[in-house]
């Protein structure tokens, strides 16, 4: 599976731009600022229909204009073509088709056309809160699994009941038991299911985490993840009822798998407190090509892969030794942003296969 065109109209910065790609490799190079990041923001939008940036779509909306509309289209491992086009208007919820049909349900779209980015802000993963790595583990699960994403979905909305109804209590000096229980019934299932394809995946991801870190790095330190969830000692009928008093008092709910972490170490320390920026780079780049291969694992597809400004604070020998590992490796159809051309030029030179390079300036790219 790969993206041969794309078209983008009032996207970010982007008025109208029409791109046509190699299935192999393509390059983007300018300076900051220019479009690089937002043409790879417009094909994770066309993946997981949302934004890598966080933004939201009327923020996504060029300067002064009141919609945007990206297409792209793919080309199937079975021949087959398939055209999406994601469009938001000031005012509408967004929409999503696929070859001319409107979606109803975009969960159903996720996990179609898999995609792994590797961007700067990666480093969230590990110096900000476990949210940040529950949406590492998320995009993943969520790729290969309609269970699981449907689990999710159910257990966040009956969370946010949860937690809405903990705050009108306190609120309104009343508690409502009955009315709590009603909610508290309907957790356990969902979270079940999380906890089981969360815990699945800690097994899938240390081996190729490792694997990965070593050839990036050339082995020079240890490293290692751990799952922690709730559910790891209780059940979330437990939890719930442990926590009750606790979570009436802070009106939110204290305990489940939307606590889960995941525990990041290099030989036997956080990672947060003690990795250098170069390892710290190795770390993460090596998190986000597990999981591109745990998805390529599960799905028996080999996923997009971003990379977003990747070689800002490498070394010279880690970045021969990831440049090395894309040569060496099947990684599918790759995207590359990059401030210097000749450094993107030098990595390609030994890139086997079709490339294709592009200029950005401006919100305009040439070839």
């Amino acid at each position: 599976m790969f993206l041969s065109r794309l078209k983008l109209t009032n996207f970010k910065n982007y008025e109208s731009q029409h791109l046509d790609f190699s299935q192999r490799l393509n390059c983007l190079t300018g300076l900051n600022g220019m479009g690089k990041t937002n043409v790879l923001d417009a094909i994770h939008l066309l993946c997981l229909c949302k934004s890598h940036s966080g933004l939201s779509d009327r923020n996504l909306v060029r300067h002064e204009e009141s919609f945007y509309r990206v297409e792209g289209h793919f080309e199937m491992e079975s021949g087959d073509q398939a055209k999406i086009v994601a469009k938001f208007l000031a005012g509408q919820s967004k929409e999503f088709e696929r070859n001319g049909n409107v979606l109803e349900r975009l969960s159903d779209h996720i996990g179609r056309f898999p995609v792994v980015m590797i961007a700067p802000d990666d480093v969230a993963l590990v110096q900000e809160g476990s949210e940040d790595r529950r949406r590492f583990i998320d995009a993943t699960l969520s790729q290969n699994s309609a269970s699981y994403l449907g689990s999710l979905m159910t257990y966040n909305a009956l969370l946010r009941q949860r937690n809405a109804l903990l705050k009108s209590f306190a609120e309104h000096h009343r508690f409502d038991a009955a009315l709590l229980e009603s909610i508290d019934r309907q957790m356990p299932g969902p979270a079940a299911v999380v906890f089981s394809h969360r815990k699945a995946f800690e097994t899938t991801l240390i081996p190729l985490f490792s694997d990965f870190y070593s050839a990036i790095s050339g082995s020079r330190e240890r490293v290692s993840v751990a799952y922690q969830s709730d559910l790891e000692e209780k059940s979330m009928e437990s939890l719930l009822s442990a926590n009750l008093e606790k979570d009436r008092v802070l009106q939110r709910t204290t305990a489940g798998v939307h606590k889960d972490d995941l525990r990041l170490f290099m030989n036997d320390l956080p990672v947060k407190r003690f990795a250098s920026q170069g390892q710290l780079k190795s770390f993460l780049l090596a998190l986000r090509l597990a999981q591109y291969e745990a998805l390529r694992l599960s799905t028996g597809t080999a996923p997009i892969l971003l990379l977003d400004d990747i070689f800002d604070k490498l070394d010279e020998n880690r970045v021969r030794h990831l440049v090395g590992l894309l040569l060496e490796r099947d990684f599918g159809q790759v995207f590359i942003t990059d401030t210097q051309r000749l450094r993107i030029e030098a990595v390609i030179r030994e890139f086997p296969g079709d490339f294709r390079i592009f200029e950005v300036e401006n919100g305009a790219v040439s070839v």
